[in-house]
């Protein structure tokens, strides 16, 4: 079986990951694909995932919590460095579940998957040929020009520290005004628009910062790309799959593993 696609969904705290994965799951199923869900959030107690692969079975928070007496941070970082170390186990565990691809839910707090040396050894023992990140923009941030810059900022960061093709996506689409969306959007597409829109914006210094990092994040300009998303209505799932494909296959289809159930 050919190796599976791996999918890394990562973003700020609140911005829909566990929401994103399970509907992309569900999506993936209706279209006649196999997904290995992994939750890689010690503290998750989300009871919509249903991970396939949970690493609570090795490292669980709320243990990290009480035996070494740390609050929720401490505990985070602490398990953080855990997980590295039962890294191998994971992942003989993983290469046992067959799939067409693997969604992996990252921890809530973005920086501890950012920034932690720890996750990027996780990421490399994890990942094969066949990987990608998707980078969630919370509308509450996205919706402000300057929240948008900042967003790619962070954006860039994660695919620099992992050297991994990166999808932007706008969540929870559903809960904005179609001119909203249309208006982050058109930021994506257009660099110099979102540029004048940075500009409008009061004058305040971390607005002016804003500005100059953007004039750095410019020239990046593959990190503009942003698909619409939403995991209540299934907004976008279909061109999610076709970007994810574009780099695991050249933007082949892949063979379903199954027949999609028949609608009507």
């Amino acid at each position: 079986m050919e190796e599976p696609g791996t999918i890394y969904f990562t973003g700020t705290a609140g911005a829909g990951k566990t929401s994103l994965v399970t509907s992309f799951r569900h999506w993936l199923a209706s279209a006649g694909y196999d997904a290995t869900v992994v939750n890689l959030d010690p503290g998750n107690e989300s009871s919509s995932l249903n991970p396939d692969l949970d690493i609570r079975e090795w490292v669980r928070l709320a243990d990290v919590m009480e035996e070494y007496d740390l609050g929720p941070n401490g505990a985070q970082v602490a398990a953080s460095d855990m997980i590295a170390l039962k890294v191998l186990e994971v992942r003989e565990a993983l290469q046992e579940l067959k799939s067409d691809y693997v969604l992996v839910d990252t921890p809530g707090q973005m920086e501890l998957f950012a920034f932690r040396e720890s996750s990027k050894a996780i990421v490399e023992a994890l990942s094969g040929d066949r990987s990608v990140i998707a980078f969630l923009f919370d509308p509450a941030l996205a919706k402000t020009p300057s929240g948008f810059v900042s967003l790619l900022m962070l954006s860039s960061t994660v695919e620099f520290r992992f050297r991994l093709p990166t999808l932007n996506l706008l969540t929870k689409t559903d809960l904005l005004e179609p001119s909203v969306v249309e208006e982050i959007l058109g930021w994506s597409e257009d660099a110099e628009r979102l540029e004048s829109a940075v500009e409008r914006e009061v004058a305040t210094p971390d607005v002016q910062l804003s500005a100059g990092v953007f004039r750095v994040i410019e020239s990046m300009a593959p990190l503009m790309t942003l698909l619409a998303t939403s995991s209540k209505d299934l907004t976008g799932h279909e061109p999610m799959y076709r970007h994810f494909q574009q780099v695991f296959a050249a933007g082949d289809d892949l063979e379903p593993s199954h027949a999609p159930p028949e609608e009507g």
